[in-house]
C-alpha cells in the first residue's frame, strides 16, 4: 500500500515580509531535480564502449579527412591542374588589366588561362598562356590575339581564328597581342569635343556668318511685317519696285482673262454644234460609206476575177485538146501520104505527074 501522508503544511506567511513571486522555470527545475534525485545512480562506462566511441570518432574523422581530399582533387581537376596542356607566349606593351588566372576567350568559350606574367629583357610584357590540347585545335598560325578593355568591367583576352585550315599553332609560340583600350580614346575623345565647342562658339559669336544671317532674316520679317508693300517691298527692297510688281501682277491677270476668252470661243468653234469636229465626225462617216462601197466594189471585181479565171481554165483545157486533135489529123493525112505513095509505086496505077497535092 502506498503511504498517503497529508502534504506539509505552508509555513506561515509573515505580514510584514511578504514572498516573494516565483520564478517562471522555478518549478520544473525544482521537478527535474527531484527526479534526478529518485533516479539510480550512473553506471561507469565499459571499456569496450570506450573502444568503440573511439573507433567511431577516428572513423568520423577519416572520413572528413577522404571527403575534403576528394574535394581538393575534384577543384583541381576542374580548374585543369591534371590536363595536359601546351604553352602559349604573348607580348604587350602594358599589362594593366591582366591577372594571372584569367581566361583566353574563342567565340565566347575559354581555351586557356593565364599562367604567369613576366617582363622580358626587351621591356615588353611576357604573358604565358596555358592552353589545353583539346582546345589547341582552334588556334592556329593566322590566328590574332587581342586585349580589349572596356570603360565597365575587367579586360578581356580573346583569340581569332579567320581561316580554320590553315596550319595549327605550335607549342611555345610567340605572338603580339592587340590592345583595344576604350579609356585610352577618352582624351582624343575630349579634344575633338573641345573643338567642336569651339565651333560652335565661333558659330554663334556677335560677328560670325550665322549672326549676319539670322540680321538679316530678321531685316525681313520687319520689312514683311511693315504696311508699306508688305511681301512684295521685303522681297524687291523698296516701294516703287513692289508698285511695278503689282501692275505687272495685274497686266497677266488680265492677260489670263482674255487668253480665257480665246479659249472659250476656240471650244465653241472647234467643239460646238458646228465646229470643226462636228464636220470631222460626219466627214469620217461619209469616209465610212464610201469605204463599205469600195469594199463591195472589190468583192464584186474578186467575183469577177474569178469567172475570168473559170474561162481562162477552160480555154487552156481546150487549147489542150485541139493539140490532141491536130495530131490526130497529122497522123491520118501521114497515112493516107503512104497510102498514095504505095499506090503510085504499083503498076499501071503510076500516075505519070508524081506531085501530090494534099488539101
Amino acid at each position: 500500500m502506498t503511504d498517503q501522508r497529508p502534504p506539509p503544511a505552508p509555513p506561515p506567511m509573515d505580514a510584514a515580509n511578504p514572498p516573494g513571486l516565483p520564478e517562471p522555470g522555478a518549478p520544473r527545475a525544482a521537478q527535474a531535480g527531484q527526479r534526478l534525485d529518485a533516479a539510480a545512480p550512473v553506471p561507469p562506462a565499459s571499456r569496450w564502449s570506450l573502444r568503440s566511441l573511439e573507433f567511431r570518432a577516428a572513423l568520423l574523422l577519416i572520413l572528413m579527412a577522404v571527403l575534403l581530399g576528394c574535394s581538393v582533387l575534384y577543384l583541381l581537376w576542374v580548374r585543369g591542374a591534371f590536363e595536359q596542356t601546351q604553352r602559349l607566349y604573348l607580348t604587350a606593351d602594358d599589362s594593366d588589366g591582366v591577372t594571372v588566372g584569367m581566361d583566353m576567350t574563342f567565340s565566347g568559350f575559354p581555351v586557356g588561362r593565364v599562367k604567369r606574367i613576366e617582363l622580358a629583357d626587351q621591356g615588353q610584357v611576357r604573358i604565358q598562356v596555358d592552353v589545353p590540347v583539346k582546345s589547341a585545335r582552334w588556334l592556329r598560325v593566322s590566328s590574332v590575339f587581342t586585349l580589349e578593355r572596356g570603360l565597365v568591367g575587367a579586360a578581356r583576352l580573346r583569340a581569332f581564328t579567320g581561316i580554320l585550315d590553315d596550319a595549327p599553332l605550335p607549342p611555345d609560340a610567340e605572338r603580339a597581342v592587340l590592345r583595344g583600350d576604350v579609356s585610352a580614346e577618352i582624351p582624343k575623345m575630349v579634344a575633338d569635343a573641345r573643338d567642336v565647342l569651339q565651333n560652335v562658339n565661333q558659330l554663334t559669336a556677335a560677328d560670325s556668318a550665322l549672326s549676319g544671317a539670322l540680321g538679316e532674316v530678321r531685316t525681313f520679317a520687319q520689312r514683311l511685317n511693315s504696311n508699306k508693300g508688305g511681301l512684295m517691298a521685303a522681297v524687291t527692297g523698296n516701294e516703287a519696285d513692289a508698285q511695278r510688281v503689282a501692275q505687272l501682277i495685274d497686266h497677266a491677270n488680265q492677260l489670263v482673262q482674255n487668253l480665257d476668252g480665246v479659249v472659250r470661243k476656240a471650244d465653241q468653234q472647234v467643239l460646238g454644234k458646228q465646229g470643226l469636229v462636228t464636220d470631222a465626225q460626219g466627214a469620217v462617216r461619209q469616209l465610212n460609206a464610201l469605204l463599205q462601197d469600195a469594199r463591195q466594189t472589190v468583192a464584186q471585181v474578186d467575183a469577177v476575177l474569178k469567172e475570168v479565171q473559170g474561162v481562162a481554165g477552160n480555154a487552156r483545157e481546150a487549147t489542150t485538146h485541139l493539140g490532141d486533135l491536130r495530131a490526130d489529123v497529122d497522123a491520118s493525112l501521114r497515112k493516107i501520104d503512104a497510102l498514095i505513095t504505095e499506090l503510085n509505086r504499083k503498076w499501071p496505077f503510076a500516075p505519070k505527074n508524081k506531085e501530090v497535092t494534099l488539101p
